[in-house]
């Protein structure tokens, strides 16, 4: 980036925040109404400077200036004040996350929501992702003399449940005792460990924990991440997609679960928050889109990735504070879970 006086900086940072209000280029005159004590020819001479540099441009048909992605990200890594969330919204997101209580999926769905809706946005929640699944609970429930149900907690909520077909018949109690034995052994063991507790035990427990490891191994071999979205109608509704051509790219791109779910990847591995703007010369399919990205979990034990989609002419302000806002209230929400103390930056 190139070295900019100070007049230049505030006339850059004036149009980028007047074009991205109303969506029109924006011209000397309208710079000049701010009061920086300079002639309208002066603020033409700076703009002019600023598009020779390539942080504005202007259309054909039109005297006033528009930001590139060069004068966007100049925007944003030096000019933009850092802001947050009023607090009347931050209470009202927290509630809403704390009437849902602890449901990991209703989490992630309720995420995508808060995000498209605060920050009027398209807005991604993938799923976690484990380091590796380790067991926090089993239950055995008689349903029958010779059926009974395996339910199968992992630490982080995940919850399955299995039917077992008995070869004789086996009370409740025996159950229970068997779950009191497994539990003891295998609590927070992870797939290798309830393998090797299978010589510790008998026939029938045997059985129980081979269904246990099948539950395991599933998750730990789901290598997919699930993208939650939401908000899509909101970048639709903006003048940049008002073509036909440019509204099918961008549903196309918020509908491509690998494009999003490689580039929400590569954004967990980098961590903080981060501002994708106009594909930055390596996504072509996100050339007329801004994202605004962050990790959330517990570090070493599972980490996912939201964010919000708009164009870009998108209120970056915003976005980022509710973006951060989000990725920090999940990242609490999820150590309470793990129990995890290691935080990821946000």
């Amino acid at each position: 980036m190139g070295d900019l006086t100070g007049r230049q900086q505030l006339i850059l940072g004036l149009v980028v925040r007047e074009y991205i209000a109303s969506a029109q280029p924006v011209g000397s005159k309208t710079i000049q109404e701010y009061g920086l004590g300079v002639s309208s020819a002066t603020i033409r001479n700076d703009m002019a400077q600023l598009e020779e540099l390539g942080y504005l441009t202007h259309p054909h048909t039109s005297a006033g200036r528009v930001p590139t992605e060069a004068g966007y990200r100049y925007f944003v890594e030096r000019l933009m004040r850092e802001s947050h969330l009023p607090l009347d919204e931050q209470r009202t997101i927290r509630h809403q996350f704390h009437q849902v209580g602890v449901d990991l999926e209703q989490w992630m769905r309720l995420a995508a929501s808060v995000l498209a809706r605060t920050a009027q946005s398209a807005a991604v929640v993938t799923s976690m992702k484990t380091e590796q699944s380790r067991l926090k609970h089993l239950e055995l429930v008689s349903i029958h003399e010779t059926m009974a149900l395996l339910i199968v907690v992992l630490e982080g909520g995940l919850v399955r449940q299995r039917m077992l077909s008995l070869d004789e018949a086996v009370s409740q109690d025996v159950l229970t005792q068997s779950t009191n034995r497994l539990n003891d052994l295998c609590v927070g063991a992870s797939a290798q460990r309830v393998s090797s507790c299978r010589s510790l035990v008998g026939s029938f427990e045997q059985q129980v924990l081979d269904i246990v490891l099948e539950v395991m191994r599933r998750v730990d071999d789901q290598a997919d991440l699930y993208v939650y979205r939401d908000g899509l109608i909101n970048i639709l509704h903006q003048p940049e997609f008002s073509v036909a051509e440019s509204a099918r790219n961008v549903v196309h791109v918020f509908e491509d679960p690998t494009l999003l779910e490689k580039l929400l990847t590569e954004m967990l591995e980098v961590g903080g928050v981060q501002v994708v703007i106009g594909g930055e010369g390596r996504w072509n399919e996100l050339k007329e889109c801004s994202l605004v990205v962050s990790p959330y979990g517990v570090s070493g034990e599972a980490t996912g990735a939201l964010g919000v989609m708009g164009p870009m002419r998108m209120p970056y302000s915003r976005a980022i504070s509710t973006v951060r806002y989000v990725a920090g209230l999940l990242t609490d929400l999820f150590r309470d879970v793990y129990g995890g103390s290691e935080e990821l930056q946000t």
